[in-house]
């Protein structure tokens, strides 16, 4: 029987910004349902990240730069081939990398301790825009892998 097919949905922008990106970032930030705490804390976050860049205070800007720095081109997905297991490399379709960047960018907020979750996703987000930080790392080994197992791209469909 074939799969139900999965249609786009149509997204509504945030209400600061109208930026249908920082509705999905927002989306993804949310816990348990609570969309108004994740808005604050984003909003918060973007204030803070307009605060500590004095040579461009439009957080606008950075936060682009930094799901654009923290979008990953590469992944390697796992393909049986005979009774063995290959990581075959392949690229990364658009909504998808949107969707990692913005996955590694709150689980390296979050797993830093001791400050509110604002501040650590501004000093996160400030981070990836400037190409480092914990969600850079985490690209930069999703590359290495996929990298390290180019041999097995032939396996790709």
């Amino acid at each position: 029987m074939r799969k139900k097919r999965n249609y786009k949905r149509e997204r509504k922008p945030d209400v600061k910004y109208g930026d249908i990106a920082v509705s999905r970032f927002i989306n993804y930030l949310m816990q348990d349902g609570k969309k108004s705490v994740a808005e604050k804390d984003f909003y918060d976050a973007m204030d803070i990240v307009a605060k500590e860049n004095k040579e461009n205070p439009d957080a606008m800007a950075v936060f682009t730069k930094a799901l654009e720095n923290a979008s990953p081109l590469l992944e390697v997905a796992s393909k049986r081939v005979g009774g063995a297991n290959y990581q075959v490399p392949r690229e990364v379709r658009e909504e998808r990398k949107f969707m990692l960047a913005c996955k590694w960018i709150i689980d390296a907020a979050r797993a830093k301790k001791g400050r509110p979750i604002a501040e650590k996703l501004a000093e996160e987000i400030i981070a990836a825009s400037k190409n480092e930080g914990t969600a850079i790392k985490k690209k930069l080994d999703i590359h290495r892998m996929a990298e390290a197992n180019r041999a097995f791209a032939h396996f790709a469909r």
